[in-house]
């Protein structure tokens, strides 16, 4: 280790804060602006805190990894943590922060367009700088499709809310009330997946009647297939030229998800299990010579409604008490499998369980709790969701170009701690200073 990395080693030990700011900087350098142009729902005669600093507390607390709007405000209350926010900010702030009841009624008026555009500003920025085109396969963006589950009780939170009945029409009858949302998430290599879309399933009232009858299964399938459609819409219309590989779960194996791919020109691997369309996995078992390489083997154009579609079924031993376990998984894909690229599909669509463990695992125990209700308002319960994918992904780029490019090893619980303690630190200008960190290469 040179002495550059020494230095920059002992600064990120002293001060993770201006380390993960640094991070922020390079790569998005223009979000504290962003959140400034963003339009203001408020009467400006009465504004006390500007929109910036409203939203660049919410962005710090994703960062510190708190959890609750009350924690915040009691962990923030520190005239340490004022000054380093103006600092950071680039904000005047006297000598208070915003109160959690500010915030959420700001929050409650604000337009979750908003949000939803700033992160794909900061999406559309990291695909030009072209510092992550090695994760493109082949010369396609991987975007991961899945959904999961915000709040979940017996309290009726607002008029959004699901509905699951148990024993319905008997007198144990019981409601229980979700929120649920559908996410697209971008894969940057390794261990960094990024927000790039998100649509939220809710209750307009026109499915109840249909769904009286349907199994969970099927209803949560209409559910979040109509939301897929309206969350490829949104994409489209925001990436029109970006080329795009989907990764969908077996939910998502049925012709409505393959005729948006096709008309958006967009690739897709999703995984098929038994019953998903069982007239493609009969086709598949009746032709009995099929194509071989190594683990994999595949069937090339089965006609289905106007589709070819193409199945790969891999087989992945492990070694487990020293014997030797199989696994085997199955996809459908619109990609001509070939011997140059059977195995290279079956590893990219193993990828897809990045959502679940780098995106809503990591989300909701390890640096965050995104299923706990900050606000039963619609709006701001959205706003909240969508500022933790805004930090939570700074806080995979700092993990990834800070601490793992330096060796420094933490257990997942003492990242948001140690930035916490650091962002509530009397920090110093030698401790801002951003010459520190130059010898971090993003490349």
């Amino acid at each position: 280790m040179g002495r550059a990395e020494i230095r920059a080693t002992r600064a990120l030990e002293k001060n993770p804060i201006e380390a993960c700011n640094e991070v922020q900087r390079r790569f998005f350098p223009e979000l504290f602006n962003r959140f400034e142009r963003i339009e203001d729902p408020r009467h400006q005669s009465y504004i006390t805190y500007t929109g910036k600093t409203m939203l660049g507390q919410v962005y710090y607390k994703g960062i510190a990894g708190i959890i609750s709007m009350q924690d915040m405000t009691d962990k923030f209350n520190k005239p340490e943590v004022v000054e380093n926010m103006s600092t950071f900010m680039g904000v005047e702030l006297d000598e208070y922060l915003p109160h959690h009841v500010t915030e959420n009624e700001y929050l409650e008026r604000l337009s979750p367009n908003e949000l939803q555009d700033t992160i794909q500003d900061m999406v559309y920025d990291l695909i030009r700088r072209k510092s992550f085109d090695e994760a493109k396969f082949m010369g396609k963006w991987i975007v991961i499709i899945d959904g999961t589950q915000l709040y979940s009780g017996n309290r009726k939170i607002n008029d959004k809310c699901l509905e699951r009945h148990y024993n319905k029409g008997t007198e144990q009858e019981t409601v229980n009330y979700h929120i649920d949302v559908l996410e697209a998430k971008i894969y940057f290599g390794s261990r960094l997946v990024c927000s790039i879309c998100s649509e939220f399933i809710e209750n307009n009232g026109e499915d109840a009647e249909n769904y009286k009858n349907m199994s969970e299964e099927l209803r949560k399938q209409d559910s979040e297939i109509k939301a897929f459609k309206r969350l490829a819409e949104k994409l489209k219309k925001t990436f029109p030229r970006l080329p795009i590989l989907l990764l969908m779960d077996s939910l998502y194996a049925a012709k409505p998800v393959m005729d948006i791919c096709k008309k958006y020109k967009w690739d897709y691997i999703i995984r098929f299990k038994d019953g998903s369309i069982p007239y493609i996995a009969k086709e598949y078992e009746d032709i009995p010579e099929k194509e071989q390489e190594g683990n994999a083997e595949y069937i090339n154009e089965i006609d289905y409604e106007g589709h070819k579609v193409n199945v790969l079924k891999y087989r992945e031993e492990t070694i487990e008490n020293k014997e030797v376990k199989k696994t085997f998984f199955q996809w459908i894909t619109n990609i001509e499998i070939t011997q140059k690229n059977a195995l290279k599909i079956a590893r990219t669509g193993r990828l897809r369980w990045k959502i679940e463990n780098e995106g809503f695992n990591r989300q909701k125990n390890w640096q965050a709790d995104i299923t706990h209700v900050c606000s039963w308002n619609e709006w701001a319960l959205k706003n909240h969701y969508l500022m933790q994918q805004i930090s939570d992904f700074m806080k995979q780029l700092y993990e990834h170009y800070v601490l793992k490019k330096l060796g420094i090893k933490k257990k997942q619980k003492n990242i948001s701690s140690d930035l916490l303690a650091s962002l509530t630190a009397n920090l110093t200008a030698e401790d801002i200073s951003r010459d520190e960190m130059q010898s971090i290469s993003t490349n």
